[in-house]
């Protein structure tokens, strides 16, 4: 899985239709909706506002597409497919159509959206995602400063910490870290 580390955008003018890529990461399916909600507020006159997310979730991949008034299939669709193809999560795309008065057809659209879709991921900064574990670890004093040696190495990071008569630790760091974590400091 990848995602993109931040927003993006591109255009173009197809037969005098005004076609705006933007691409977003959003960690949930509230933040991908709040960013849709405030490009229909930037452009209250455009045609339509097709887009496409996916979000990882406590529960599982939330997938949604939407044509916004376009014919069905020819819009939310073609933008999904590719970040489906991609394998791409925790983003959402969004494409804003200004109508130039020339129709496109069916084949027109999906073209058009799907162009716009793999223009707008190309210019986007991608990376590979790291799904991150949170533990909670009570140490001794003399068990603290190996922690930190070993959580250095491993991409992790402290996140509070309680000093009392044992150390209680919140820490971050990549899930596939856990166990040799958990093993350098048994």
């Amino acid at each position: 899985m990848k995602i993109v580390v931040k927003a993006c955008e591109t255009e173009e003018l197809i037969k005098k239709s005004r076609f705006i890529g933007h691409i977003s990461p959003c960690s949930n399916e509230q933040e991908a909706l709040l960013f849709i909600r405030q490009l229909h507020l930037q452009h209250p006159n455009a045609s339509h506002i097709v887009y496409a997310y996916r979000v990882q979730s406590p529960d599982g991949l939330v997938c949604r597409f939407n044509d916004a008034g376009e014919p069905s299939g020819t819009a939310g669709k073609p933008i999904f497919q590719h970040l489906e193809g991609k394998q791409l999560i925790n983003l959402v795309v969004a494409v804003i159509r200004y109508f130039g008065g020339v129709k496109l057809g069916a084949g027109g659209l999906t073209r058009a959206y799907s162009n716009l879709a793999k223009q707008v991921i190309d210019c986007a900064e991608i990376v590979e995602h790291i799904e991150m574990a949170e533990l909670k670890l009570h140490l001794n004093y003399n068990q603290l400063q190996a922690l930190e040696y070993h959580l250095k190495k491993l991409d992790g990071s402290i996140i509070a910490q309680d000093f009392s008569d044992t150390v209680i630790t919140r820490l971050k760091l990549p899930k596939h870290h856990v166990d040799s974590l958990l093993a350098s400091l048994s």
